[in-house]
């Protein structure tokens, strides 16, 4: 008698910490296609555009966000934020912060100047080593660590933030990156002090606070897996431009494969995907010598909609992305919507099979087929 009443008090317990992991991630559902929201914009957001918002089950303000008309990029994302949740409160809100590059326009980058030497400083005596045009921080400098946890625990802390979006993993990760002009003892120091900050991350903000980094790619040996049990997920870019000898289709298959294995153990998989060229990150830009074969808007749609259909799992969101800036005519594809985010999509009936290049995968109502090598696709719509 003891012992089933004891099992009965640990299946609750079970039960009640389920849901409260539940609640910490966003809402989703299969009914269609479930759909991410990255973006900035230095003025208030319009009632229309809030209101497009508050559809979006997951939203990160960009760096920028209200600076204009607020000042800062904290007051701005608060203010986004808070006008969203009142017509949505069940939307998650991630504040952007850039882990490695220092970006303008944040509040507390006037304490960062009480800090000695709070950026890596090159052979020249440069500060400005991220394309040449603004610093990046010294991560093993300790005041600097507490100074950029402080800002996220601070601006977390609001009741309409739901998180933090880690930015710049990349750059503090990839051993080459800022090497020659550093060196390496000071890059390795700083990589290191990269994975003690986001050891000590969770803990700052606290068990409610929702963490997702840019740090799934196929770039790593492990395509960035090996990073991730420090995250609730990973927004995914850069996902098309080959990197090293490496062919496209091949590099191309396993990022299919990390994001796949990803999503699969649960994590929240914020997938986009550029109009553009191949390298949609600044990491890759210079070297981009395989530029994507123009197609038209619907083509592109097709395809990089069947390859997140590929990978999807529960907490995969997908945006199709013309450009974060919604300044002006800044992005073509703000506010626009597609007869496929409206279909009705339906719980996906087993994995993707693959077959060389060619990926297949049915849903309750869409079969799907894509070919990563001639970058074509199919879905069927029932």
């Amino acid at each position: 008698m003891r012992s089933t009443w004891i099992s009965a008090f640990l299946a609750m317990l079970t039960a009640a910490g389920a849901l409260e992991a539940s609640e910490r991630m966003p809402a989703f559902s299969w009914d269609t296609v479930p759909l991410y929201m990255h973006v900035r914009k230095v003025t208030s957001f319009t009632p229309k555009e809030i209101e497009h918002l508050s559809k979006f089950p997951l939203i990160t303000f960009e760096k920028t966000t209200g600076l204009k008309e607020f000042g800062s990029t904290e007051r701005g994302t608060l203010k986004a934020a808070r006008s969203v949740k009142q017509v949505n409160p069940e939307t998650k809100i991630l504040y952007y912060r850039n882990i490695l590059v220092h970006y303008s326009g944040y509040d507390a980058n006037k304490k960062l100047k009480a800090i000695d030497t709070p950026f890596l400083v090159g052979r020249s005596g440069n500060t400005n080593l991220v394309r040449g045009k603004v610093p990046a921080y010294d991560l093993s400098n300790k005041e600097v660590q507490a100074w950029w946890l402080k800002n996220a625990r601070d601006v977390c802390a609001s009741k309409d933030i739901d998180g933090l979006f880690v930015d710049g993993n990349i750059k503090a990760l990839e051993r080459s990156y800022l090497r020659g002009q550093i060196g390496a003892e000071k890059k390795d120091a700083v990589t290191k002090a990269y994975h003690q900050m986001m050891e000590r991350l969770p803990k700052t903000l606290g068990k409610d606070e929702l963490v997702v980094a840019n740090v799934v790619r196929a770039r790593f040996d492990e395509a960035g897996i090996e990073y991730l049990d420090y995250f609730d997920g990973s927004y995914i870019e850069g996902f098309e431009h080959a990197v090293g000898q490496v062919t496209r289709k091949d590099y191309v298959a396993k990022g299919i494969a990390a994001v796949q294995k990803a999503a699969r153990s649960g994590k929240i998989i914020a997938f986009t995907v550029g109009t553009g060229s191949y390298a949609d990150t600044d990491m890759d830009a210079g070297a981009d010598r395989q530029k994507r074969k123009k197609s038209p808007l619907q083509q592109r749609l097709t395809y990089t909609l069947s390859v997140f259909l590929v990978c999807a799992e529960k907490y995969s969101y997908f945006m199709l992305s013309g450009g974060y800036g919604v300044d002006g005519s800044d992005s073509k594809l703000w506010m626009k919507d597609f007869p496929e985010f409206s279909r009705p999509l339906g719980p996906p009936k087993g994995p993707a099979q693959k077959n060389g290049y060619v990926y297949e995968r049915s849903f309750e109502h869409a079969d799907i087929r894509v070919d990563i090598e001639s970058e074509t696709a199919a879905i069927t719509w029932k």
